[in-house]
C-alpha cells in the first residue's frame, strides 16, 4: 500500500506559519506512471523454492497445449493455479516496489526521507498460486503411446530408455531438454516413471515400460489420500452429498374406528440427474435439490376430528451409510484426478480398468447397488409427481365446470349476434335517445 509522508506542524510565532486553513494537504511521494496495456502477474512461489528454481513452459498433460510450471532442482515441480474474482468486480494491485541497490543505501536512504521508492498498478487481478504437481504425469503421454509392429495389427508397448520416451512429447514452445540437463531434475523424473513402469537394465541404461496396473494403483493411492484428507466443501456438496440425495417419503396415518392405516408417498424435491459422458468422468452425476438425506428432519402435521385421526411424517425415502459415503468420495476425488491430469482416452481406460478392478484393490459394490436403488426411488418419484399434477389439474368441481360452460356458451352467443347485426342497427344504437318518446307511444289509446 501507498506510503505517505507526514508533514510537521511549525512552531508557534515563526516565520513561515500559516493558519490551518492555509496549509496544503501532504502528498503521496510516489507517482503512478501511464496504465501499461500488459499489466503485471502476480505469483506465490512455495518458501523452500530455492534461488535455482525456474518458470518453465511443458506440454500440459491433460491436453498437450503449452503451460508453465516451476521448477525447483531441491525439492521438485510446480503448476500454477490461477485464482480470480469475477469479471463483474473490477479490482486492481497496488505494488510497492524498491530500487536495485544495495541493502544498506537503501536502508540509509529511507531512513533520511524515504525517497527512492516507487509503486505500480496492475489492472490484473489474477493470482497465480505455485502448487506442487506429480512428475509423473508430464510424461505419462509419452509412455502410454503405443506402436503397431510390423504385419500385424496388433498394438504393443516398448522397452525404451527415457530419453525416448522423452523425445516423444511435444517440442513446441517447451523447455523440456533445458531442465532435462539437471541431473537431480532428470534423478527425480526417472524415479517417478519407475513407480508406474516395469524395469529391465541394458548395459548402462535402464529401460521403461508403462505398466497400467501399477498407474491405477498409483493413481488411486492419490485419489484415496485427496478422499480421507476431505474433499472442497463445494465439491463435496455437489458430488457427493447432492448425488447420493434420496426424494423424501410421506408417511400418512389415519386413525379409522381405532384402526391404524399408514400409507406411503415418495415425493419428489429433486431433478433427474443427467449421465455421465466417457470423457469428461471427473463430474459425478448430480442432483438440484432443497434438503438433504444426512439430515432429514421429521415434521409430523395433526388433524383432529371426532371419528378420524390424520398424521402425516416426512422422512428420507433411504440413507447412505457412512461407508458409501466415502465410496463416493473416493470415486469423486479419482475422476479429478483423471479429468485434470491425464489424457481423455488414457482417462477413460483407466475408469474401465477401476470398475473392473479386483475387490481387493478397492470394491464399489455397496455404492453402485446403493445407485441403483436410489435411481429407481428417483423414477418413482417423478412418476408420482406427475401423476399428482394431472389429477390437481382436472380435480374440479361439477358446478364450478357448468358455470364455467354456461358463461362461455354465453360469450358466444353475444359475439354471434354482434357479427350478425347490420351497420345501421349498429349506427342507431349510438344514437343519444335521451328525452325523446319511444315508438311505442304513438300507438297507446287515446
Amino acid at each position: 500500500m501507498a506510503r505517505t509522508r507526514s508533514t510537521k506542524a511549525a512552531p508557534a510565532g515563526s516565520k513561515g506559519s500559516k493558519a490551518t486553513t492555509d496549509s496544503k494537504p501532504a502528498s503521496s511521494k510516489f507517482s503512478l506512471p501511464p496504465q501499461s496495456e500488459s499489466p503485471s502477474k502476480l505469483f506465490i512461489l512455495p518458501s523452500k523454492a530455492t534461488a535455482d528454481a525456474r518458470i518453465v513452459t511443458l506440454p500440459n498433460p491433460r491436453h498437450s497445449r503449452p503451460a508453465r510450471y516451476l521448477v525447483c532442482p531441491e525439492t521438485g515441480i510446480y503448476e500454477f493455479t490461477k485464482v480470480a474474482a469475477p469479471k463483474t468486480t473490477p479490482r486492481s494491485w497496488l505494488i510497492e516496489t524498491t530500487p536495485t541497490s544495495t541493502k544498506a543505501e537503501t536502508e540509509a536512504e529511507a531512513d533520511k526521507d524515504g525517497a527512492k521508492l516507487s509503486a505500480e498498478t496492475s489492472t490484473g487481478q489474477e493470482l497465480y498460486l505455485a502448487t506442487a504437481i506429480d512428475p509423473l504425469f508430464l510424461f505419462l503421454p509419452a509412455l502410454a503411446e503405443v506402436k503397431t509392429s510390423k504385419g500385424s495389427d496388433e498394438q504393443k508397448r516398448m522397452f525404451l530408455t527415457s530419453d525416448d520416451h522423452f523425445e516423444r512429447l511435444p517440442e513446441e514452445s517447451s523447455h523440456l531438454a533445458e531442465i532435462l540437463r539437471c541431473p537431480k531434475t532428470r534423478a527425480l523424473m526417472e524415479r517417478r516413471m519407475g513407480a508406474i513402469c516395469d524395469t529391465v537394465e541394458a548395459g548402462d541404461e535402464s529401460m521403461f515400460r508403462l505398466n497400467d496396473k501399477k498407474l491405477l494403483g498409483v493413481i488411486l493411492d492419490k485419489a484415496k489420500r485427496m478422499s480421507e484428507g476431505g474433499l472442497p466443501p463445494s465439491m463435496d456438496e455437489k458430488f457427493v452429498k447432492k448425488a447420493l440425495e434420496a426424494p423424501i417419503l410421506v408417511q400418512k396415518r389415519e386413525m379409522k374406528g381405532g384402526e391404524l392405516v399408514t400409507a406411503s408417498n415418495v415425493e419428489s424435491q429433486v431433478s433427474t440427474p443427467h449421465t455421465e459422458s466417457a470423457e469428461s468422468q471427473s463430474t459425478v452425476t448430480s442432483t438440484e435439490t432443497a434438503t438433504s438425506s444426512e439430515s432429514q428432519p421429521s415434521t409430523v402435521a395433526t388433524s383432529f376430528s371426532e371419528e378420524l385421526i390424520v398424521a402425516e411424517t416426512i422422512v428420507s425415502a433411504m440413507e447412505a451409510s457412512p461407508d458409501v459415503v466415502q465410496l463416493q468420495r473416493l470415486r469423486v476425488a479419482f475422476n479429478f484426478i483423471c479429468s485434470n491430469y491425464v489424457a481423455s482416452t488414457l482417462a477413460a481406460q483407466l475408469l474401465g480398468s477401476l470398475a473392473k478392478a479386483d475387490t481387493s484393490l478397492v470394491d464399489f459394490s455397496p455404492l453402485d447397488e446403493y445407485l441403483s436403488k436410489l435411481s429407481k426411488l428417483r423414477a418413482d418419484a417423478l412418476v408420482s409427481r406427475s401423476m399428482g399434477d394431472y389429477s390437481r389439474k382436472h380435480d374440479r368441481d361439477e358446478e364450478e365446470d357448468e358455470a364455467r360452460a354456461e358463461k362461455k356458451r354465453k360469450m358466444e352467443e353475444e359475439k354471434k349476434q354482434k357479427a350478425s347485426e347490420s351497420r345501421g342497427i349498429r349506427n342507431l344504437k349510438k344514437v343519444n335517445t335521451t328525452g325523446m318518446k319511444k315508438m311505442s307511444d304513438f300507438f297507446k289509446k287515446k
